[in-house]
């Protein structure tokens, strides 16, 4: 007889056997690591968490410290507001990353206009032969909730099987590494920010989503979400800026993870040598992101590529390519403790062809500048007014190339200076445009001194003045600049929002100007299309409109999608109703009515133009309100618009009720100048 008990255990220990050998498969089929070698080529791609990693260059820094003795190629090509499939950029007339990747849009997948040939992800991945790609989503998607996971996972599932069927390096498929977004931090008790408990539970759902993807296509999956929820609560202070973009120490400890967890734990060979590897590193980015970045991409690969185009930039292209390779070199020798003289290495890089202007002084301008009392002189003012020489380039070199003032609440004149206009020129020095406070210290009406607040800047378009810090645009980014010290000179630097577009850097955020409540509204032009990624979800925004950033929140929020060409004047009457200048019209039109919820590619009815006829010219740069004892009590109130080429001067302009608008009526031309060049 046989024993059935011992049947039935011999079974169990049987399935039980098979089912461990089954696991142990699975296991051994999943990416437990990437596999490293000597002369890889690793290409970061995604979002903002990973954009964000080049400014700081920490992760790169901690990878050539662990392998001095490699030759490893770096390059980040992550972009605010990213997803696996959907990656717009305003030089390229495709959003999609891959064939297919619209069918995982909604909105997203209107037209929007972007125009160029600047080129699809797959060519640049193969033309920098990419062996290792590290993959950073999920944070913007997260904002869909649990309604829209299913469908992240199908795009995120659509990508990763594109990714592997290529061969970027010719020969093989890529490594890949998806890599989940971090948690959101808790920092309500400081700033008037979320809790981050909504937003945990999504990127909960969305971290294990992406879990269960890479573990389906058996490629390697690094969890930064939980991890970072424990450096959260280890630490005793916040490693995020405003619960979901990391400051300088969080990105420290991803740089880590993202090491261990990529290529597993290794010894860091070159620690002495890590303040040059991270100095060169820093170095290389810069060069990198005037290249993948570059200002002004308008005109290097974009609509305005036409006519002149292709005179220098295809030459400024190829010369900042050879100076970012040397700076690879650079890397790699401070890897060996030894510093590479790059300015030397720089000039064996090509010469740049010469350019010919199509300046024509006598359409143009004039190639006589006049100063101090030859300026006056070719002013007029209405009698009962007066106008008087404050400061000049003269005595003030650094004055020049002015693109935006304000007043503070001591009377000094802040203004922001942009030599480096209209990007930088690869061998040309670093840009150094300025921040500067011009002061009359002894009460003559005339500048006398000047302290430069900060200097080092790269196209500061744009910015304005808190008790706080001044914010300032920069390129892709706005920051805040803060003087610690009291001695009017900013000693730290804050990215506060990445992800705004400089593909035109005449069009970039800026004409900043604080509403009544202290919110900054910023102008931003057409052609470009910015995904900013903010603790809110992602702000997306294309050709043209004004943004609304309230500094006590960090909140930014589209607030106008208006089709607007230069939008360079905005201001507030004395009910904090906002008009704004729109440059090429020469319209001013009230911006309330267009402040509704955009759709992406779409514009708001911009509202109706409230200048007379006679009296619209283009065009125009600047626009306030009258609201000084300087002028009589009976135009308090009155508009004031800066003109140029059309009419060279400023026109005031009575704003009255009508209906439930406004209308104008042209009172008189405040200033009028006969020189060609004001």
């Amino acid at each position: 007889m046989i024993n059935r008990s011992i049947t039935l255990r011999s079974r169990i220990l049987k399935n039980l056997v098979i089912l461990l050998l089954a696991i142990t498969a699975f296991q051994c089929s999943q990416k437990e690591t990437v596999q490293l070698n000597k002369s890889d080529h690793i290409i970061l791609i995604g979002n903002n968490l990973g954009s964000r990693m080049m400014e700081y260059g920490l992760f790169e820094t901690e990878m050539h410290v662990r392998y001095p003795d490699s030759l490893l190629y770096i390059r980040n090509m992550c972009d605010g507001g990213n997803t696996p499939g959907f990656r717009p950029h305003s030089g390229r007339v495709s959003p999609w990353a891959f064939p297919g990747a619209e069918e995982f849009q909604t909105e997203l997948a209107n037209f929007s206009d972007s125009q160029g040939h600047f080129e699809m992800p797959d060519e640049w991945l193969t033309r920098h032969k990419a062996d290792i790609i590290l993959a950073f989503f999920g944070y913007n998607e997260s904002f869909q909730g649990e309604e829209g996971l299913e469908n992240y996972k199908a795009e995120l599932d659509a990508f990763i099987k594109h990714t592997l069927q290529q061969q970027y390096n010719g020969n093989t498929p890529p490594q890949l590494a998806i890599i989940s977004p971090i948690a959101f931090e808790d920092l309500s008790s400081l700033k008037d920010l979320p809790n981050g408990v909504k937003e945990n539970k999504n990127l909960a759902l969305y971290t294990q989503a992406m879990k269960e993807v890479s573990e389906k296509n058996k490629v390697l999956f690094v969890d930064a979400f939980n991890p970072s929820k424990k450096w959260y609560a280890s630490s005793d202070q916040p490693l995020t800026i405003d619960g979901s973009q990391l400051n300088e120490e969080g990105y420290q400890k991803l740089a880590l993870l993202l090491a261990d967890g990529v290529f597993g734990k290794a010894k860091a060979k070159a620690e002495g040598n890590r303040t040059l590897i991270h100095e060169m590193v820093k170095e290389k980015n810069w060069m990198w992101h005037n290249d993948y970045k570059i200002p002004n991409g308008v005109h290097v690969y974009g609509r305005r590529y036409k006519p002149f185009g292709p005179d220098n930039y295809p030459a400024e292209l190829e010369k900042i390519r050879q100076m970012t390779a040397i700076r690879d070199e650079a890397i790699w020798k401070a890897g060996q403790g030894e510093r590479m003289d790059i300015a030397a290495a720089d000039k064996n890089t090509i010469q740049l062809p010469p350019v010919e202007t199509n300046y024509n002084p006598q359409q143009n301008g004039n190639l006589t500048y006049l100063y101090g009392q030859d300026a006056l002189d070719k002013l007029t003012v209405p009698d009962g007014y007066k106008i008087e020489l404050f400061a000049s380039e003269v005595e003030f070199p650094d004055l020049a190339n002015p693109v935006q003032m304000s007043f503070d609440n001591k009377g000094r004149l802040w203004i922001a200076t942009c030599p480096s206009y209209p990007h930088y020129k690869p061998g040309d020095t670093r840009p150094n445009d300025k921040i500067i406070i011009l002061e009359d210290t002894n009460r003559d009406g005339k500048a006398d001194k000047q302290t430069v607040f900060a200097d080092g800047l790269h196209l500061p378009m744009g910015f304005e003045i808190a008790p706080e810090g001044v914010y300032v645009s920069q390129g892709t980014n706005l920051k805040i600049l803060i003087d610690t010290d009291g001695d009017d000179r900013a000693d730290k630097i804050e990215i506060l929002l990445s992800g705004f577009d400089d593909h035109d850097t005449h069009h970039v955020i800026s004409a900043f100007a604080a509403d009544p409540s202290g919110a900054i509204y910023m102008g931003e032009g057409v052609f470009l299309h910015t995904n900013v990624e903010t603790s809110y979800g992602p702000v997306r925004a294309t050709n043209g409109g004004f943004f609304r950033y309230n500094p006590s929140r960090h909140h930014l929020e589209r607030t106008a999608q208006l089709a607007i060409p230069n939008p360079w004047g905005i201001a507030f009457d004395d009910f904090g109703q906002n008009f704004f200048a729109e440059t090429s019209g020469p319209d001013v039109r009230w911006m309330m009515p267009g402040s509704v919820l955009p759709r992406y590619g779409e514009a708001t009815h911009k509202s109706e133009n409230l200048i007379e006829d006679a009296h619209r010219v283009r065009p125009t740069s600047g626009l306030e309100f009258v609201s000084s004892r300087h002028f009589p009590d009976e135009v308090q109130g009155d508009l004031l618009i800066n003109n140029t080429i059309g009419f060279l001067g400023m026109k005031q302009h009575a704003v009255e009720d009508d209906g439930t608008g406004f209308k104008t009526r042209h009172r008189l031309d405040l200033v009028k100048g006969s020189d060609r060049n004001f």
